[in-house]
């Protein structure tokens, strides 16, 4: 039975798209571009602002304006942060089963601190948190298995006692160094095409109320 449970934060905890795609279509509408829809957003909705700006503008790292867009993205994501980002179906309720049965569960995302905390306080969930584990808060991040390693110090339990939730690849790559069980949230961010069965996980859930089985195994 694992004995604490991580999640990564964007797509896996908390649907953030919604919120990410507004920032994203701010600074489209900037350049004169109009919106894109939230279906096209969704999948790259994990992979941060160079992700996104790679989406909706085409827009790389060496681009003369990029550092300009990139600002104005995340002004705008930090000023509307938590507008219309909620939890995932059934992951209140997955915590407060966690909770119930003194299981303790944290955060480990590559998401900047200055974000991380915001948001988690904007929903409440902040302080019920073990740990908070930022894309910032180690030297190096997801797929490195530092955060995890990090994450599972914080809370005192063995990394081979903890679960590690996520939507992406590099999720459960951290997860297979750190020696966690990886789990796939497959109702997240996901790319139609990506073959999950390629991944180094130990299964998937179709919904967060789902790990529970995982947990209890």
């Amino acid at each position: 039975m694992s004995q604490a449970v991580l999640f990564d934060l964007d797509g896996t905890f908390a649907d953030t798209a919604p919120d990410l795609g507004a920032a994203l279509n701010h600074v489209r509408a900037l350049h004169g571009r109009p919106p894109l829809p939230i279906a096209t957003i969704r999948p790259q909705a994990s992979h941060g602002s160079r992700g996104l700006l790679k989406l909706g503008l085409d827009a790389e790292p060496e681009d003369a304006n990029y550092d300009a867009m990139r600002d104005a993205f995340l002004q705008h994501y930090e000023e509307h942060i938590c507008d219309r980002t909620v939890l995932f179906p059934s992951m209140a309720a997955l915590v407060s089963e966690l909770e119930r049965h003194e299981i303790p569960w944290g955060i480990v995302t590559n998401k900047p601190h200055r974000y991380t905390v915001p948001l988690m306080e904007r929903l409440g969930y902040a302080k019920r948190a073990a740990c908070l584990v930022s894309g910032d808060t180690c030297a190096r991040a997801k797929p490195h298995p530092m955060p995890l390693l990090h994450a599972a110090e914080l809370i005192g339990i063995a990394p081979e006692r903890c679960l590690y939730l996520g939507d992406d690849l590099r999720d459960m790559e951290a997860a297979q160094a750190a020696g966690m069980t990886g789990i796939i949230a497959a109702y997240g961010y996901i790319d139609p095409q990506a073959d999950l069965g390629s991944w180094p996980s130990s299964g998937s859930v179709p919904t967060p109320l789902a790990l529970l089985r995982y947990i209890q195994s």
